[in-house]
């Protein structure tokens, strides 16, 4: 297939700094020149900071695997979303994220995914309920609605349509659209004295959906003292105590940490699972051969065994986070001065990890920019899934999450692509702004399939 899967615009060449910021305030995509799908590392200097991008993979292992305490998570990402996560375990470094990590991690080990399956399953047939007969639908919002509806369901044992779990979803979708990944003045590294000028709606949004939470936060903490509580995610988080200090979070530390729970595990899900559908549509064989692995399932009755059937599904998936990773860039911060590729990296540099540039990289992947599931078969894809693909991160900051977001992935796509053949509407334009994004939607055509009709193309 000549035609490839949309990309975003790069920036063009001889933009200088102040045509960057513009660029940069736009869309982070448009303020990124399009060598860095070939640059092993790009340094940007200006007279506020010093810049390096890298994507070697021996640079990503060093950052993200063999000392990341000396690149801890830089305070740019702290200064820009403190309104909404306050001091979660995704802004935090050193001995308070390790206790964070120690309380949280339990909670997603190995067999609570099983526990929390029903959930994930019960929202995909409220999804399936709500699209009905299918039509020219914004999957975006669709898919946004859906995992807000898998997290509130594991999270808090309720689902999408109770009054306060739908107000936290309207005011996340006010905060997601006015809310970049990184605020100018915190990447200018500008002093703390300079005032920051924060987007008045994405501060009130922050502020309602924090207020709404701490009233979940307050209500479980009663229902945990009278021994009524279900035994579910925030449950087990709630109850859990460091084992080294015996320090439980208290109702604002557990805010901080739901917070993060919805942004990692709804606003990253829905980015995946609309693009992954929008790539089903741009490539009919591939959604065909996915529909035939998922025709014979019982999705009422589905468990979370079953998922080791459906290897397309888990691959089509994997090429999405691929081509299209939630989050785009990670910034660290230098702790001391550093030599990279033989040029000094001064201490307090920003150091980015980009999964959408690693993820496409012109010197590690075959055929980097097509859609192609079955390149996950291929020993290039073999190598780089070691060395050049970070969807959830790696090393000890790897996402908490990463195993449920693999599973509810699957599953859904699975549920979706079962019920409905997908056509494009029109083509989405990837920004990145929270995260990866359609500027103006993912706007698919949905089509029932018929009831247990198995499309006679085989896997």
């Amino acid at each position: 297939m000549s035609r490839r899967p949309v990309k975003p615009a790069s920036r063009p060449e001889g933009v200088g700094i102040i045509g960057r910021i513009k660029l940069f305030r736009q869309d982070i995509f448009a303020s990124q020149p399009d060598k860095l799908y070939r640059a092993w590392m790009a340094e940007t200097r200006t007279p506020f900071y010093r810049s390096f991008l890298v994507n070697q993979p021996e640079l990503v292992k060093r950052v993200l695997q063999e000392r990341p305490e000396d690149f801890p998570k830089s305070p740019v990402i702290h200064d820009t979303l403190k309104h909404l996560l306050g001091d979660s375990v995704f802004v935090t470094n050193g001995e308070k994220w390790q206790q964070q990590r120690r309380i949280i991690d339990p909670a997603f080990e190995g067999g609570r995914l099983h526990e929390a399956f029903p959930a994930m399953r019960d929202a995909g047939l409220a999804a399936l309920a709500r699209l009905g007969e299918g039509g020219e639908v914004e999957m975006e919002f669709e898919t946004a609605h859906l995992t807000a509806d898998v997290i509130f369901r594991t999270l808090f044992s309720m689902p999408i349509e109770d009054q306060t779990a739908t107000r936290v979803f309207e005011a996340f979708r006010t905060y997601q659209r006015t809310q970049p990944l990184w605020n100018v003045a915190g990447l200018l590294q500008l002093p703390r004295w300079v005032p920051r000028f924060r987007n008045r709606r994405a501060k009130a949004s922050a502020g309602e959906i924090r207020g709404l939470l701490e009233g979940l936060v307050r209500s479980r903490q009663a229902e945990i003292a009278a021994g009524s509580a279900p035994d579910d995610l925030a449950t087990k988080i709630m109850t859990k105590a460091d084992p080294e200090t015996g320090h439980k979070f208290d109702a604002r530390e557990m805010v901080d940490q739901v917070a993060i729970f919805f942004l990692a595990g709804h606003e990253t899900s829905a980015s995946a699972l609309s693009w992954a559908l929008y790539l089903l549509a741009f490539d009919p064989a591939v959604q065909a051969r996915l529909a035939d692995e998922v025709a014979g399932l019982d999705m009422e009755n589905i468990r979370f065994k079953d998922l080791s059937k459906l290897r397309f599904t888990r691959a089509v998936f994997r090429e999405t986070l691929r081509l299209y990773p939630p989050v785009p860039m990670m910034v660290r911060r230098a702790a001391q001065s550093e030599e990279m590729r033989h040029r000094k990296v001064p201490k307090g540099s920003m150091v980015i990890l980009s999964p959408w540039h690693l993820h496409r990289h012109e010197r590690l992947w075959e055929r980097p920019d097509a859609f192609d599931p079955d390149r996950w078969e291929s020993e290039n894809a073999k190598h780089c899934a070691r060395d050049a693909f970070i969807p959830f991160s790696a090393g000890p900051r790897v996402c908490t999450g990463a195993g449920f977001g693999m599973a509810e992935g699957v599953l859904l796509l699975a549920m979706l692509v079962q019920r409905y053949r997908f056509e494009i509407v029109k083509e989405p334009q990837p920004v990145a702004y929270l995260t990866v994004r359609a500027k103006d939607g993912v706007w698919l055509k949905l089509t029932p399939r018929a009831p247990h009709n198995k499309p006679a193309h085989k896997a």
